[in-house]
């Protein structure tokens, strides 16, 4: 039953990361140089994409979990907001940086991993 609880840690993390980024629209659009007139957001590809993606996290994380024998929801959410800030965001930095984009998209775009693998990892433990 672990493919079900991959599962249910990247719904969780990816419906956090609706919300987080529909709380923040306005100022990730003015810092991507998006408008709503230039969103497609009939095209269901990126929502797809991003619910796999989580899912391939998902399982890495809990492969990650499994091989250092934890299973506390505490290690688990520490664990998965350390992924998030020291392994998945300084390549969003370097993306933003190296792309010379709105610099205020970095806590932005690193905010979602962070949180997101930290919810995780909670819901990792949990089941």
């Amino acid at each position: 039953m672990e493919y079900l609880n991959v599962i249910a840690a990247a719904v969780a993390a990816w419906i956090f990361g609706a919300i987080w980024y529909m709380s923040i629209a306005k100022s990730w659009m003015a810092a991507s140089e998006l408008t709503p007139d230039t969103i497609d957001n009939k095209n269901p590809t990126p929502y797809i994409v991003s619910l796999i993606g989580a899912i391939l996290v998902a399982g890495m994380l809990r492969h990650v979990l499994a091989m250092a024998g934890i299973t506390e929801v505490g290690k688990s959410l520490v664990t998965g907001l350390g992924l998030g800030a020291f392994i998945v965001s300084p390549w969003i930095v370097n993306n933003v940086l190296y792309g010379q984009r709105n610099k205020s998209l970095i806590w932005m775009d690193c905010g979602y991993p962070i949180i997101g693998m930290g919810i995780m990892g909670v819901v990792l433990a949990l089941f």
